[in-house]
């Protein structure tokens, strides 16, 4: 009987293994929900959803975080074609990220405060606990970057 208990307990510890192992490799991608943080304030700005549909990457903006003397139903006035006017929660910013090796490249971040759409990349990191998302004209090293704290 005992030795049942002993098999018992290795093969769920096993299956646990192999659960948390299963876990980590989704924490290596991107797709989920994402708080990204202002760069001057250190508040948070939104919650952003990045999804995946044919190998391709796009994060839309499911909520914001105004402040009180803030637009609590913000558009983005600044921005252009399809988007100008439109409402910042449910606006697509990110766009276009195709997966080379562990990054994200070629892709596009609008921001819904100017309305300029740049050429972006993302990376997990921390163990798929945060995401450096980059925003640049031309050459990568030429942006900013910000991370962003996963959600769930």
């Amino acid at each position: 009987m005992r030795n049942l208990h002993r098999k018992g307990y290795l093969g769920l510890a096993l299956i646990a293994a192999i659960l948390s192992s299963a876990a980590y490799a989704d924490d290596a991608s991107p797709v989920g929900l994402w708080k990204n943080i202002d760069d001057v304030s250190g508040k948070p700005r939104a919650l952003i959803r990045i999804t995946e549909s044919d190998d391709t990457l796009q994060g839309r903006i499911e909520r914001v975080f105004p402040a009180p003397n803030e637009d609590q139903n913000p558009k983005c006035e600044k921005c252009e074609g399809n988007n100008k006017n439109a409402p910042v929660i449910g606006l697509v910013i990110l766009s276009g990220l195709v997966k080379d090796g562990d990054e994200y490249a070629d892709g596009q971040i609008l921001d819904p405060d100017n309305g300029n759409v740049y050429s972006s990349n993302v990376r997990v990191i921390d163990g798929g606990k945060k995401l450096s998302v980059r925003g640049y004209i031309g050459m990568p090293m030429l942006g900013r970057s910000q991370t962003w704290a996963r959600q769930e």
